[in-house]
C-alpha cells in the first residue's frame, strides 16, 4: 500500500515538474507598439522635426521635418498637414492613410525627435512690438504676452485684438477682448508657438 501511495506522489510531482517546465501561453506573441517618448496631446508645430516608425514596415519609417506651411511628405501617403495636431491624431491620421494604401492594421510611433523652438509674434499697439521666445514655464497666456511686449500703447485699443493661429493646416483668426481677459481670472487664452498677435488702436 506504501508503495503504491508513494509510486503516485513520484507521478504527480513528475507531471507538475513537466507542466513547470513550459512556457507561458503567450510566449512570442506580438505586443502592439505605443507612443513612447512623447506625450500624446503634445501639439505639433513647424519646424519640430518627427520620428514615424510603421512597425515591421522599415521602408515606410521616415523622419521628418514639419514646414512652415506645417505640412510633411510621408512615404506612401504624400503630403499631410499635421501641425496644430496633437501627436495621437496624427498618428491616428497615418495610421488609416497607411491602411488606405492597402497595409493591414498598421501600428503607427510617431514620436518628438527635435522640438521647435517655442515663438510667439506681438504687433500693433504694444511698447515693443516683435517675435519673442516663451519664457521657461509650461504655458503663456494672452495677458502675459502682451507683458512682454512691454504693454499697451497710449492708443492700444485692449477690446481689439486678434490672433492668427494654424490649427490643422489651416491659418485660424481669433477675435479677442484682453480687457474682460484681465478681470476674469479664468478667461486668458493660452498662447501656442507660432501665434500672431495683433492688438488693434482705439478708434477716436
Amino acid at each position: 500500500m506504501r508503495t503504491w501511495i508513494f509510486a503516485l506522489s513520484l507521478v504527480l510531482v513528475l507531471v507538475g515538474l513537466a507542466g513547470c517546465s513550459q512556457p507561458p501561453a503567450d510566449a512570442g506573441s506580438v505586443s502592439t507598439p505605443a507612443i513612447t517618448g512623447t506625450s500624446s496631446d503634445h501639439i505639433l508645430a513647424p519646424t519640430e522635426l518627427i520620428e514615424i516608425k510603421v512597425f515591421q514596415e522599415p521602408d515606410l519609417s521616415t523622419a521628418a521635418r514639419i514646414r512652415d506651411d506645417g505640412k510633411i511628405n510621408m512615404p506612401l501617403i504624400g503630403e499631410m498637414a499635421l501641425a496644430g495636431r496633437t501627436v495621437q491624431e496624427a498618428t491616428t491620421m497615418i495610421r488609416e492613410g497607411l491602411a488606405a494604401k492597402f497595409l493591414v492594421n498598421p501600428q503607427v510611433t510617431v514620436t518628438i525627435a527635435e522640438h521647435a523652438r517655442k515663438l510667439f509674434t506681438i504687433l500693433g499697439q504694444v511698447q515693443r512690438a516683435g517675435t519673442y521666445k516663451f519664457p521657461d514655464r509650461e504655458s503663456l497666456n494672452l495677458i502675459q504676452a502682451i507683458g512682454i511686449a512691454g504693454g499697451y500703447t497710449a492708443i492700444a485699443d485692449p477690446t481689439r485684438i486678434t490672433l492668427k493661429r494654424l490649427v490643422n493646416g489651416r491659418q485660424t483668426v481669433l477675435k479677442l477682448d484682453a480687457k474682460r481677459m484681465a478681470k476674469d481670472a479664468s478667461a486668458p487664452l493660452e498662447i501656442q508657438s507660432g501665434d500672431i498677435i495683433t492688438v488693434g488702436e482705439r478708434l477716436f
